[in-house]
């Protein structure tokens, strides 16, 4: 039987201001250990801006998300715009504020957030084709802002929730390792680093969560 096949959509390299890095690589490991295969995908676009890691200050530069995605994808990686669902069998989103300040506008605009042109193409498609979507951390947030009639998690963080309530969807509180699964549109959410989590919790959730996905491939 050939394998199933994951597209995962990066955000650039580091928590403050691209994907989270330990979400993204277990993401990747666990989509293996399932027994599937991914290919990485990241927009071909600027972050919205560069924070130093150790003092979390902003700096005075600016990089490519494509680019520093491929630092986790040791530079197997295609732009977002060549993504074509008809290939994959699933679609999903490891966190970090790259999802909310590079994807979408979260970070900075709530409930009222723009969405990345070819991530709201990416996940309409793969919605119309009936293929299940995964979105870990903060990412949920903008699946949320696309579908907004969808139930979803973060975890437990109220601020967040509230916005995405506000913009049309349902907030389910939960805990380190716990999946929402929205039936109707096939979106699986777990909150990962919303939660004051160790990567043990990061390795659970996306276990879990890629487990849930391809159970409903089978």
């Amino acid at each position: 039987m050939e394998k199933k096949k994951f597209a995962v959509v990066l955000a650039g390299s580091g928590v403050y201001d691209g994907a989270e890095i330990h979400e993204a690589t277990l993401t990747m490991l666990a989509i293996m250990n399932h027994g599937a295969t991914y290919q990485c995908f990241a927009p071909d676009i600027q972050q919205h801006h560069v924070i130093n890691h150790i003092t979390g200050e902003e700096m005075n530069e600016t990089r490519n998300v494509l680019i520093e995605s491929a630092r986790i994808a040791r530079g197997d990686i295609k732009p977002l715009n060549e993504f074509d669902g008809n290939n994959f069998d699933a679609l999903i989103f490891p966190g970090g504020f790259g999802a909310a300040k590079n994807l979408s506008t979260v970070a900075f605009d709530g409930h009222n957030a723009k969405v990345n042109p070819d991530v709201e193409k990416a996940v309409l498609q793969m919605v119309g084709l009936k293929k299940p979507i995964g979105a870990l951390c903060i990412a949920p947030a903008f699946i949320a802002k696309i579908l907004k009639d969808v139930s979803v998690t973060i975890g437990q963080d109220k601020g967040t929730a509230k916005a995405i309530e506000a913009m049309g969807a349902t907030h389910v509180e939960t805990d380190h390792g716990d999946v929402v699964m929205d039936e109707d549109k096939l979106i699986f959410t777990t909150p990962c680093y919303m939660l004051d989590a160790t990567i043990l919790d990061i390795d659970d959730g996306a276990n879990n969560v890629v487990k849930a996905m391809m159970d409903k491939m089978m």
